[in-house]
C-alpha cells in the first residue's frame, strides 16, 4: 500500500512545480525584463515544472557489498 502512495504522489510534484514556479513569477517577478527566468510568466513556470520533474525521479538505491570472506567459502 505505501509502495501505491509514493508511486502515486510523485505525478504531484510536477503540477506543484508549475504552480510555484508561476507564483515565483508572479510574487517575485523582474519588473524590468533583464532577468529572462523571473520576466516570463512561461519560463518561470516550465522551470518550475522541471524542478518538479526532477525531484519526482527516483532515487538510486545502494547496493551493499561484502568485503571479507562469507562463512560458507571457509
Amino acid at each position: 500500500m505505501k509502495e501505491k502512495i509514493k508511486k502515486n504522489l510523485r505525478y504531484l510534484f510536477v503540477p506543484a512545480g508549475l504552480v510555484v514556479g508561476y507564483l515565483y513569477y508572479y510574487y517575485i517577478g523582474c519588473v524590468s525584463g533583464g532577468c529572462p527566468l523571473q520576466s516570463n510568466p512561461y519560463f518561470s513556470t516550465l522551470y518550475g515544472g522541471l524542478i518538479g520533474l526532477v525531484l519526482s525521479l527516483p532515487s538510486k538505491k545502494k547496493v551493499v557489498k561484502s568485503d571479507g570472506p562469507t562463512e560458507a567459502n571457509n
